[in-house]
């Protein structure tokens, strides 16, 4: 009751309302801005990796350097289909699957693109998550056989869409007696998709894997294998088993080793964005110890009386004490409802954003996805709720361990 009542009472009657909206505002913002930044920042490494996963291999398996009949290295597959079938079979892996890979110029409707083909069968092509299922599409994947897919991307930027036709231009083409020509092929579009990361979108092609075959010259053997396994998270350990099920020399490459550079980077800094909003909650919870100071000295008649009452130095420890945690406790809801409601309307947030400045905001093309995600996870607002009483109630303890232990003589002398 006599927290309460303090922390009600004006300037005027010895309180310090003022210094406590200051310190119930500045806990509210730190802390909503701590769930906030911890929401955006796991949603973005969430959909990151879920870009990269619905999307790529999880481990990729090539061939060693081999010498042909022609004195030329070569890091082709002749098996590949035994040498898939054989890393299908091992525990955790769910899918192997032969690929053709290179890098051609598209052209179509006068423009022309640099694009990424990937040469796949129907049957494999349907297994990619953000390929089967992605975001948007245009077309009917099961025509596949019939032509090309690709990124809407390369659609966009080439002006054509499903009907039209494509030609994919590539300078090691036919060996003729002057030379190399260019191989010029036309493709008809059957299938346009959004995987949701742009640089996919803008740079990749799906062909049927016999015509990439005939269209890279790689008749009778295969790039590399695309490998699928149940727990991408633990990739490392299927690297082994992967090895063996090979049987001859290969090399392997996992999405971690792709990504894992900017996997760490994004660690790195979550752990310092942690670490300086930290930092920032500090700051909003010493504005309770400058208030609750305040209010000590403004109640030192207020405490010298209780005391000869009565008033026990721990009940008056409990007395501040109250005061300093219940703006805390006050200011780390408010915090935690603004930076929820935040996390969950952000594509709203973001909207108003983005047209209060005129667009272009966000560039996929920088930040490789369409949009700004947040992932609201009840470990962060747990880290972020800990922190904020924490601090609150740490700092709160020692104004009013001052407070307790003032003597009521020493108060009361000049009253």
């Amino acid at each position: 009751m006599i927290a309460w009542r303090y922390l009600r009472a004006r300037r005027a009657e010895g309180g310090v309302s003022v210094m406590t909206w200051i310190s119930f505002i500045g806990i509210t913002l730190a802390v909503f801005a701590l769930i906030a930044t911890l929401a955006v920042r796991s949603g973005f490494r969430a959909e990151f990796v879920d870009t990269i996963l619905g999307a790529n291999a999880h481990l990729t398996v090539y061939a060693g350097q081999q010498v042909d009949a022609e004195g030329r290295m070569q890091r082709t597959i002749p098996d590949y289909t035994a040498m898939a079938e054989r890393i299908a079979a091992v525990p955790g892996v769910t899918r192997a699957a032969p690929l053709i890979r290179g890098q051609v110029m598209a052209s179509g409707e006068g423009r022309n693109t640099g694009v990424e083909v990937f040469g796949i069968t129907h049957d494999d092509l349907r297994t990619i998550p953000r390929i089967m299922d992605p975001e948007e599409a245009w077309g009917d994947i099961d025509r596949f056989p019939e032509g090309i897919a690709i990124g809407s991307g390369v659609a966009r930027e080439l002006g054509v869409g499903v009907g039209d036709r494509i030609r994919l231009i590539s300078p090691d083409g036919v060996q003729t007696a002057f030379g190399t020509s260019p191989r010029i092929n036309a493709y008809t579009v059957v299938y346009v998709f959004t995987a949701g990361r742009w640089d996919i979108d803008r740079t990749r092609a799906y062909l049927p894997f016999a015509q990439a075959q005939e269209y890279f010259n790689r008749e009778g053997v295969a790039d590399e294998l695309e490998v699928m396994v149940a727990t991408p998270d633990r990739v490392e350990a299927m690297i082994g088993p992967v090895l063996r099920a090979a049987g001859e020399p290969v090399l392997v490459w996992t999405w971690r080793d792709s990504a894992g550079s900017f996997l760490r980077a994004l660690e790195v800094e979550d752990n310092v964005m942690f670490v300086i909003l930290s930092i920032l909650v500090l700051i909003a919870a010493m504005n309770i110890v400058s208030g609750l100071i305040m209010l000590v000295k403004n109640k030192g008649r207020d405490i010298g009386i209780l005391r000869t009452m009565g008033l026990t130095e721990g009940s008056v420890l409990r007395v501040f004490f109250i005061c300093g945690a219940s703006v805390g406790v006050l200011g780390t809801v408010a915090g935690v409802i603004l930076g929820c409601l935040f996390a969950i309307y952000i594509d709203q947030v973001f909207a108003v954003v983005d047209a209060v400045s005129g667009g272009g905001v966000w560039d996929p093309s920088i930040r490789g996805i369409y949009a700004l995600p947040a992932e609201l996870r009840a470990w962060d607002v747990a880290r972020a709720v800990a922190l904020s009483l924490g601090l609150s109630f740490v700092v709160t303890y020692f104004p009013a361990r001052r407070a307790a232990r003032m003597n009521p003589v020493e108060a009361l002398r000049y009253e």
